[in-house]
């Protein structure tokens, strides 16, 4: 986003200015908003209190779309403490699991908290720039770190680029990764499996991959894809694009708004055979852009 310039073209072409917000909380309380939409995580709390023993506040608490709890820091700018400081109130969530989940279950329900995923709680820091000494600090951290630049244009438009994204996850959560990549299916649905795995994985730099019981996702900042255990034939992947401008193909592409399913996203792909997943990789790529 640093190289990126915005221009307004509705009267001529004019230049709209990226600029940091005037103080920490205004970052803060629009994305508390709109957390869903922007970072794919459920909003649980704001300034949480650790308790007088630990003696601090986590800026905002959430829960993402896989069940992962999620804790975000904000900075106005750069701040060389933002990832300390997050991996310090990291530390206390881990500790504070039965805590953390009873919040889950007052704000989001029963339901929530018993699904809640402890194997790769998520620190999102997000501030108006990192320096390359932190991008180098998160891939040395054994835990799940996203750093997030923003920018505001105007008065109406907020950026959000991802300048890095590490997901580490427990010896348990790895081994079951590897078990669900082969054995136990035939020979051609196993190749296809891969097949798709290799493919949204080689989308680009920081994509997370996470395994749930019933779906597999993979992830930038929010779930681009999920990939349901194989059935018999067919292999189906759960996209982010938008099914209305995407020209279905019946046994390939359908729409699911609305309609229930494992996983995240509103077209479901079919896959068969190696070349559907050849087919599929424009549908992948716009996915992945979207996230």
């Amino acid at each position: 986003m640093s190289g990126l310039k915005l221009f307004n073209t509705k009267s001529g072409v004019t230049e709209v200015t990226p600029r940091l917000a005037d103080v920490e909380a205004d970052v803060q309380s629009l994305v508390e908003a709109h957390m869903e939409t922007l970072l794919g995580v459920r909003f649980l709390a704001s300034e949480y209190s650790t308790g007088p023993v630990h003696g601090g506040r986590i800026d905002s608490l959430g829960l993402d779309e896989n069940g992962s709890p999620v804790i975000v820091e904000y900075k106005r700018g750069v701040d060389a403490g933002v990832i300390n400081q997050g991996l310090f109130y990291l530390s206390w969530l881990v500790d504070h699991r039965r805590e953390f989940e009873h919040l889950v279950r007052d704000r989001l329900g029963v339901t929530a908290a018993a699904q809640v995923l402890w194997s790769g709680p998520r620190l999102i820091c997000i501030a108006g720039d990192f320096t390359r000494y932190d991008v180098h600090a998160v891939r040395e951290h054994r835990r799940s770190i996203d750093l997030v630049r923003y920018r505001l244009f105007g008065s109406e438009l907020l950026g959000l680029e991802t300048v890095a994204s590490v997901s580490v996850r427990t010896p348990t959560a790895r081994r079951a990764q590897r078990q669900t990549l082969v054995g136990g299916r035939s020979e051609p649905m196993d190749e296809l499996v891969r097949a798709v795995d290799e493919a949204l994985l080689g989308l680009g730099n920081g994509v997370n991959r996470i395994q749930r019981k019933q779906y597999r996702a993979y992830q930038r900042l929010r779930n681009f894809a999920c990939v349901c255990p194989p059935q018999r034939s067919k292999l189906l992947v759960y996209l982010k694009a938008d099914p209305k401008a995407v020209d279905l193909i019946p046994g390939f592409t359908r729409n699911v708004t609305g309609l229930g399913h494992h996983g995240t996203g509103d077209l479901e792909v079919q896959l068969r055979t190696p070349r559907d997943v050849e087919r599929a990789e424009d549908l992948f790529r716009a996915s992945y852009a979207a996230a």
